[in-house]
């Protein structure tokens, strides 16, 4: 795989952490001597990563529109999880298993927030298809601020024949939709889980939507309809953190 660029100061500081083996080398505006990139400079030193001091109009080069955040690492592409990888992965759960899966989220920062919050609440991969769907950009990362290096992402080719497969690995599905006749607080989340959000503007697909256990609705009580996928994602997550601090069964009927 070609090396790809990673910027921004929180994503390429976790990569330090996890992943250093992968970094060929980090660029720093050489103007600056702030102490997150002191920080920066410090954990590539110590890990034996070449630093590249240089002008800020080099970064700018590197990464055109300057959102570096002064900071570029030039990085080995990580080979991603499939949908092969998928028993694997739930077989080594240690605890019910909490996933968060993205039926086609296109735009990269909505993909990057919910990896953020993916990460927050404790999601232990966030699935996503192959089609028409956002992969895991140098934009994405740095919107993830780090989460992208923590919560495993999985591509799959076939949606439907992966939420196929979760099912019959005990998870139950639960869909936002906003036509659902439940709330989504009306639903039990605290057993094996993945929720599942469409993309943007036409949310579920008909397939994804027919394939979940349960829909359930967030009450939207002013004048939009809906909420920006990422956002929904949010709450959502976090209803199920609040829940899952009770033991329970499946999602109510």
């Amino acid at each position: 795989m070609q090396p790809e660029l990673l910027f921004g100061i929180h994503s390429v500081l976790a990569a330090l952490e996890r992943h250093p083996e992968r970094i060929a080398g980090v660029w720093l505006d050489a103007r600056r001597r702030d102490g997150t990139l002191q920080e920066i400079r410090a954990a590539a030193h110590a890990r034996g990563i070449a630093v590249h001091e240089v002008a800020r109009r080099d970064l700018e080069q590197m990464q055109p529109g300057g959102h570096h955040q002064g900071v570029v690492a030039r990085v080995a592409a990580a080979a991603g999880l499939g949908e092969g990888d998928l028993p694997a992965l739930l077989a080594g759960l240690g605890q019910p298993a909490f996933l968060l899966v993205l039926d086609g989220v296109q735009d990269p920062h909505n993909l990057g927030a919910c990896l953020r919050s993916a990460d927050a609440a404790g999601v232990q991969a966030v699935i996503v298809p192959k089609d028409r769907a956002v992969g895991l950009t140098a934009t994405v990362r740095k919107v993830a601020s780090g989460a992208a290096e923590s919560v495993p992402l999985v591509t799959v080719t076939n949606l439907a024949r992966t939420l196929e497969q979760l099912q019959q690995a005990g998870i139950w599905l639960v869909g936002l939709a906003g036509e659902a006749e439940q709330s989504l607080y009306e639903l039990d989340l605290t057993g094996p889980l993945a929720l599942v959000l469409g993309g943007e503007g036409k949310g579920l697909r008909r397939l994804t939507r027919e394939r979940c256990d349960f829909l359930g609705r967030l009450p939207m009580a002013g004048s939009v309809e809906s909420l920006n996928v990422s956002v929904a994602a949010g709450v959502a997550l976090f209803e199920a953190v609040r829940q899952r601090g009770v033991v329970g069964g499946p999602p109510a009927a």
